[in-house]
């Protein structure tokens, strides 16, 4: 690609190479954290948003490696500035971090359009802060590149391998049904969690990395290499060294984040065995991009895509085993004739020409076309039905082939506080063929949308033996969850939809073959039902909560804010009298 003509003039320019007391006064306190004067001028300068924080443990490290991207900056005769971005993690944020995700993209946009910057370089870390980041890069639209984090070093407890959040899970269940005792518990905590980075697991950290690489933002090979590796700095490198040459070729998200390569990160989602939050995450970031992206998408363009990576939840294996596989353009060459090869990288080649040929170094991690570790069409599916009009999603692979066509009475929570009690009472009356349903767990009703959507099963039944049941909720779960677990019910209870309107003892109907779910009402009895429905109260509603509550939009359109959507290039803002 042709570099940039060196007299187009930079953004930076308007504040750093202005005259009189505007351009002393930016010139002048910028000096003051010790930079020379000749680096004002004609240098493309370049931001690096770093979601940082001690609050954050996946994103700890990110502070480090800023100074790799600095060092590439540097060297491709660029001028970095790095700043901080919200952190968020799963690991301690209450409610849910997705509750803050729209707001650190609506802070990171507006950081980019308030400062002279040419470029960005995104540092992220655990899943929300990846999306929030590409969201505010599409907006924004500014030469930007995305660094994630990398994930933790593998963990082993007494021999075997464990991997985050998922064997959480499982061992969270084996104590309530007593196979575990909370001493090895809590034993195993320092096994699950090593080091810096994010979950070992194809959860939903790993799979947003994956699939900012398929859409191009990031560089290919990045995105499964462990936190802790020297390749992880490396990459650093190069990324700051590339966002000085995108902005030198004016290359910007908007030519980037096409229908080709939101297509490709769908199939790439379903060929990793990825998260379901990848559903509303990639919706929210193709809105901003202004590309034509629908729920039902995610089922059409999956179905012709077999799983071919085997990590834990969906398989056996951990990140680090799937970098040294060849990591992601190993599992993209596999499915190349299901591509669009000529969407652009941030590299400013096609993506056909960054995955030709990209070996596969090991067959029991990265399984191949042929033999795939899923047949076609074991990803994320999309339910309709009188109980999900506006959609629904279940991750098949995560599923039980035996609950795929399941009719049970209906168990219904109104709270997950309520639901726990009920599955700890040792007086249970709750059977294995029920369904279990748990509602006011959506945007609005949370509010936030929490990862809760992996609802325990009755510690009766754990007892007994039983390990699933079909559970639904208008919530989200982990991405490193497992189970036959119907979520994103839109639209949520919390405005009404039909999922407000069930009670205990209806008999609901899944069957993921016609991609239906359905409670067997009439519409005359839902809509005698809709009478005295009445919305759920809220506790000290104000401030951010608010706002949130006020502007999101359904989990089918991304939940996102309805006055952030679309695409708003930065220019240069007034500057001040």
């Amino acid at each position: 690609m042709p570099a940039q003509s060196d007299s187009r003039p930079l953004r930076s320019a308007a504040w750093f190479e202005a005259t009189g007391k505007l351009g002393f006064y930016h010139r002048s306190h910028t000096k003051s954290e010790g930079f020379p004067s000749d680096l004002f001028t004609g240098r493309p300068v370049i931001g690096i948003a770093a979601s940082w924080s001690e609050l954050a443990p996946c994103n700890v490290h990110l502070h480090d490696l800023a100074q790799s991207v600095k060092a590439g900056i540097w060297e491709a005769g660029g001028f970095p500035f790095e700043f901080p971005t919200l952190a968020l993690g799963e690991t301690l944020m209450r409610p849910t971090a997705m509750l803050y995700r729209n707001l650190a993209a609506m802070e990171i946009e507006e950081l980019i359009r308030s400062n002279p910057l040419d470029g960005v370089v995104f540092l992220t870390g655990c899943d929300k802060t990846t999306p929030a980041a590409v969201m505010a890069a599409a907006s924004a639209d500014v030469p930007s590149i995305v660094v994630t984090g990398g994930p933790m070093m593998n963990g082993r407890f007494r021999g075997v391998a464990v991997g985050s959040g998922t064997d959480l899970w499982r061992f969270s269940e084996d104590v309530r049904a007593g196979a575990m005792t909370a001493e090895d518990f809590v034993a195993s905590e320092v096994c699950v969690s090593r080091s810096n980075g994010h979950c070992t697991t194809m959860g939903t950290a790993s799979t947003m990395a994956c699939l900012v690489e398929a859409l191009g933002l990031a560089l290919p090979g990045s995105a499964a290499v462990p936190a802790v590796d020297a390749a992880r700095k490396v990459y650093a490198h190069l990324a700051g060294r590339r966002c000085v040459e995108m902005v030198r070729e004016d290359l910007r998200p908007s030519r980037i984040l096409t229908r080709g390569s939101f297509e490709n990160a769908v199939r790439v989602n379903v060929a990793i065995g990825g998260s379901t939050n990848a559903v509303v995450h990639l919706l929210a970031m193709a809105a901003r991009a202004c590309v034509p992206l629908e729920l039902d998408d995610f089922d059409r363009l999956g179905r012709d895509v077999p799983t071919l990576v085997n990590l834990k939840p969906t398989g056996q294996f951990l990140m680090e085993e799937f970098a040294a596989a060849g990591g992601l353009p190993a599992v993209m060459s596999e499915i190349s004739d299901l591509l669009d090869l000529d969407a652009l990288s941030v590299t400013g080649r096609t993506v056909g020409e960054e995955i030709a040929g990209a070996p596969c170094y090991d067959r029991s991690v990265i399984a191949s076309r042929d033999s795939p570790l899923l047949a076609p069409g074991r990803g994320t599916v999309v339910l309709h039905g009188n109980l999900c009009p506006d959609g629904a999603v279940l991750k098949l692979s995560a599923a039980s082939e035996s609950l795929l066509s399941h009719t049970g009475k209906a168990w219904v929570f109104d709270s997950i506080e309520e639901l726990n009690a009920a599955m700890d009472a040792d007086d249970s009356q709750i059977e294995a063929q029920d369904v279990l349903v748990l509602r006011n767990a959506g945007p609005v009703g949370y509010p936030g949308m929490p990862e809760v959507g992996n609802l325990p099963l009755p510690r009766r039944l754990l007892r007994e033996g039983i390990r699933d049941m079909v559970r639904i909720s208008d919530a989200r779960m982990s991405g490193t969850s497992f189970g036959t677990v119907v979520l994103h019910v839109t639209p949520e209870a919390a405005t009404g939809g039909p999922l407000a309107l069930v009670k205990t003892g209806d008999r609901i109907t899944l069957d993921v073959a016609s991609r239906t779910l359905n409670v067997e009402l009439t519409d005359d009895e839902l809509a005698e039902r809709t009478k005295s429905w009445s919305a759920p109260v809220v506790d000290g509603d104000g401030g951010y909560a608010y706002l949130y509550r006020s502007h999101v939009l359904q989990a089918d359109r991304g939940a996102d804010f309805d006055f952030l959507v679309g695409r708003r290039p930065v220019g240069v803002p007034r500057p001040p009298t």
